[in-house]
């Protein structure tokens, strides 16, 4: 197919596709898209941002395929791919690449602050198409983090800020920060949303006090309509990151713009973090997510098998319920895993076939391990106090065992780097990556120290 034959097609495609949607979402959403090839049964389109990729995704793709496929038969799908513009600079393109969701424009928003030269792209986060409300499953232990989202993302003006969900690993609180964004462009695609981490918004600031560009950071931050910012408990600690976050968090509540947090504890409970900021945070909505229910559980494999089309016995699904209790993202995984080992293998989906593949993780659902027992057992087998897992001694007779409990953290539970190293003295997760580094190093040229580690390794899990 000829370039002129297919500039035909597109153009009727793109007519047909304004009559559907709408003039003003076919500009926001569809017109910066170009077409860049047609392979085998395959279209391949570009895009100029990731997150116009996922909101295409999920909300055109199909329609572009059936047109598509009207237009010229043996095209069956449509891929997108995120190509920045022609002839930039390499410094242009690095600050292309930083960006806040626009829903007014669709694209990409240039950050403002210059000299951008962070590799991995982003200042916010992009949406997963995924996490939205109509995928998120409702049970008693989220349905008031729920319905406070829903209020947030349905309200015209700001009904509590911030909105402050609260909870542990996989258990729904970055679904719920995502469905709130989607939700709210769908309903005013002209509103501004940022939506990234903590520890982003900690490295952005740094930066722009290293090179004396505060006020373009400060702008940035307080120009936008919704503030999301996940895992808010990294900023415990670090005083200037407080102080700034303090006042970017007054200057949007002034202006009548919504704040959307998360984190793994309540407000009052979060560690290193100052009495004025803690009170700010706990002055709008604080809602928690428990941990799942059996009840819960069962709905959310139910929901994900008729999702990936997964013909799972009734039997598989409740023992899978039942076995696997320590968040939702280790549940789905589990359920993905069979439904692959199964199709792959060519093998019946039964209970055994479950419970053979599953067999390390049932094992580790069966005999949860603590921080706690793990820091004590180390304490005992080297000798030491218990309270030298916390503390800030280096001698090595003390900081070996402490980066074994954290190796041993690491392996036997589901905590996270930023988690353990908070239970060890609220050190950075930098530390518990270089403990488990050491560990695994060690353990490969003093065949002694292997066997201490591989020693309580199984005496923890027994």
């Amino acid at each position: 197919m000829d370039s002129r034959q297919l500039k035909t097609h597109w153009s009727k495609i793109c007519d047909q596709l304004k009559a559907d949607i709408g003039e003003s979402a076919f500009e926001n959403w569809l017109k910066p898209m170009a077409i860049i090839e047609v392979k085998g049964s395959e279209v391949s389109c570009s895009v100029p941002s990731r997150f116009m990729r996922d909101w295409i995704q999920a909300n055109y793709i199909e329609r572009l395929k059936v047109l598509w496929n009207d237009e010229v038969a043996s095209i069956q799908s449509v891929s997108l791919v995120i190509q920045t513009k022609p002839n930039l600079t390499p410094q242009d393109r690095e600050n292309e690449s930083s960006f806040i969701v626009d829903g007014a424009k669709g694209k990409v928003k240039q950050s403002g602050i210059s000299g951008d030269k962070e590799s991995k792209g982003e200042i916010a986060a992009p949406l997963d198409p995924k996490f939205t409300f109509d995928q998120f499953v409702v049970g008693k232990p989220n349905e008031f983090a729920y319905a406070a989202a829903r209020r947030v993302a349905e309200a015209a003006t700001v009904p509590f800020n911030p909105l402050f969900l609260y909870g542990g690993v996989g258990l729904g609180k970055t679904h719920l920060m995502n469905a709130i964004a989607w939700e709210i462009l769908e309903r005013d695609p002209s509103r501004t949303i940022m939506y990234l981490s903590a520890e982003k918004f900690m490295y952005r600031f740094v930066r722009a006090l290293r090179e004396q560009n505060t006020v373009d950071f400060k702008e940035q931050f307080r120009s936008v309509d919704v503030l999301m910012i996940d895992d808010v408990q990294f900023i415990g600690g670090r005083d200037a990151t407080q102080e700034e976050f303090f006042h970017t968090f007054n200057a949007l509540v002034d202006q009548g713009r919504q704040i959307i947090l998360s984190a793994d504890q309540s407000p009052s409970e979060l560690e290193g973090l100052e009495d004025r900021l803690k009170s700010r945070l706990n002055c709008g909505l604080v809602a928690d997510i428990h941990t799942t229910t059996y009840e819960l559980r069962l709905a959310i494999l139910e929901m994900k098998a008729e999702k990936l089309n997964i013909d799972a016995p009734r039997k598989v699904i409740e023992f899978l319920a039942h076995k696997i209790t320590a968040n939702v993202r280790e549940l789905e995984g589990a359920l993905n895993r069979v439904a692959a080992h199964t199709q792959l293998v060519g093998r019946e989906l039964t209970l055994e076939t479950c419970q053979e593949v599953l067999h390390d993780l049932l094992r580790a659902n069966d005999r949860r391990v603590t921080i706690e027992e793990i820091q004590k057992r180390v304490a005992e087998h080297f000798n030491i106090r218990l309270a030298d897992m916390h503390s800030a001694r280096r001698s090595r007779s003390v900081a070996r065992p402490r980066q074994v409990a954290m190796y041993l953290a690491k392996q036997l539970t589901s905590r996270s780097l930023p988690e353990i190293g908070r239970k060890f003295g609220g050190r950075d997760h930098t530390t518990v990556m270089h403990a488990v580094k050491k560990v695994d190093e060690l353990r490969d040229i003093d065949s002694s120290f292997a066997e201490d580690v591989e020693l309580l390794k199984r005496m923890l899990e027994a």
